[in-house]
């Protein structure tokens, strides 16, 4: 199956009732995630993550669903369609 490029954006509304969740849910998709950035705008009480990810259509489609059947969670993500240099053994 072919892997895309991307990036995933999550806004938590009223992060302290979610993240555990969101956290888990995240641990669970490790080997697609690249990079992590998490920002907590606490005087608004929101957390903002960016997710860098290089993974199949399916996988990020489970990712962003899970993520977004959460309440309070809202998901965007945006894939290239540029797919990742093959790697070889050297």
């Amino acid at each position: 199956m072919s892997k895309r490029i991307g990036v995933i954006g999550i806004v938590l509304n009223n992060p302290h009732a979610v993240a555990d969740k969101v956290n888990s849910i995240i641990s669970g998709y490790g080997q697609i995630i690249i990079g992590r950035m998490g920002i907590p705008k606490q005087e608004e009480n929101v957390g903002l993550i960016a997710l860098l990810i290089e993974g199949s259509t399916d996988e990020v489609g489970a990712l962003t669903g899970k993520l977004g059947n959460i309440p309070g969670v809202i998901v965007k993500s945006a894939l290239t369609s540029r797919q990742p240099a093959n790697k070889t053994n050297a």
